[in-house]
């Protein structure tokens, strides 16, 4: 019996360990190389779409255009261009682009928060996104930003859950690739509608449309 418990103590430790390797595994990024196909491509093709490497195509393929797009990247961005995505890399890629979801889920906030202005209002209140995240005094990542209580009217009011059109994600793509119309302002209001004493003591930066933007 004594034997038994031994065996089966081990068994459990092994199979505990073989979980941790695989919930590690699962939660580093793929080295990724040319030739191989996956949705870890895809999902680095589509970031690359993002950032305005509008050449790259979206079919999960590390061919030679994609190569070539993963090189360009490299080297506008100070990294070895050796074709490689590894550790830095991906590192880099998303520290500074936006995966599907994430950019859904900006272009959802812009439609609902901000449709009817003019493009650069748009683009302006994705800009704000940008900015908290930046800014070390907001969650380092769009979801948390925003998803925080009370962040956003459109979340709190249900118009989030519109569909946004095709302006709004083109004004998040704008944001993320650095037009920021606000003066790097992290907050907006409409003078019309605010009922917050605080927002208006906040250092106003410019007005755009009906919102007006300050820090």
């Amino acid at each position: 019996m004594k034997h038994l418990k031994t065996f089966v103590t081990g068994i459990v430790l092994l199979l505990m360990s073989l979980g941790t390797l695989h919930t590690d595994q699962a939660q580093a990024s793929a080295l990724l190389t040319k030739g191989i196909s996956s949705g870890d491509v895809w999902d680095m093709q589509f970031r690359f779409r993002t950032l305005g490497y509008d050449q790259q195509v979206l079919d999960g393929i590390f061919g030679s255009q994609t190569l070539a797009t993963v090189k360009q990247f490299q080297q506008d961005y100070g990294l070895t261009p050796d074709g490689v995505v590894g550790e830095q890399t991906w590192k880099t890629l998303k520290t500074y682009s936006l995966n599907q979801n994430e950019l859904d889920i900006m272009a959802k906030v812009i439609y609902s928060e901000a449709r009817g202005e003019p493009y650069e209002g748009q683009v302006a209140v994705g800009a704000v996104i940008m900015n908290r995240i930046e800014s070390g005094q907001f969650p380092d990542n769009i979801h948390d930003v925003v998803f925080q209580a009370g962040a956003f009217t459109a979340v709190d009011d249900g118009q989030y859950a519109l569909t946004p059109d095709k302006t709004a994600y083109l004004a998040a793509q704008d944001a993320l690739r650095g037009w920021d119309p606000t003066n790097q302002s992290l907050y907006y209001f409409n003078p019309k509608t605010a009922t917050s004493r605080w927002i208006w003591s906040r250092p106003q930066t410019i007005t755009i449309g009906n919102h007006i933007f300050a820090k």
